[in-house]
């Protein structure tokens, strides 16, 4: 699915096919419990359970960096692989460009109503972003 601003919503399905070069992304976690997690040299902090959206960019290689995140087996190398180890993808937004956009992108996230940081510096130690992974809470109903 693409939106007017050349966007697009990807599955996994989607990720064998496409060969996606550049740009940036957001998963949309699922976390189903709070868990303690130590995210490698951050520390150790409390994820309550809910719903995320963590912003990233790949401009050297956008679909080999999204079919990472989407392994189960992986080596913890960024502070996302710390959280994915304990949520699940349930959405990929993808936006396909040469320009470094993803702390606007962030800050688009971080002004959406209910948008949360539970962990300052998560994603974004090359940024003054305050954090690239957004916390929303639990959908209620």
């Amino acid at each position: 699915m693409s939106s007017k601003l050349g966007a697009t919503l990807l599955t996994q399905n989607c990720l064998a096919v496409r060969q996606v070069r550049k740009g940036v992304y957001q998963l949309h976690l699922r976390l189903d419990k709070p868990k303690r997690i130590r995210v490698g040299k951050l520390g150790v902090f409390t994820f309550p359970a809910g719903r995320y959206i963590y912003t990233g960019s790949a401009m050297n290689g956008l679909d080999g960096r999204l079919r990472r995140h989407l392994k189960k087996r992986k080596k913890l190398h960024w502070h996302i692989d710390y959280l994915l180890r304990h949520s699940r993808i349930e959405r990929i937004f993808v936006l396909e460009t040469d320009e470094r956009v993803e702390c606007q992108l962030n800050s688009l996230t971080l002004s959406l109503p209910n948008a949360k940081v539970i962990v300052k510096g998560f994603g974004c130690s090359d940024c003054h972003c305050p954090s690239h992974l957004v916390y929303f809470g639990e959908e209620k109903g």
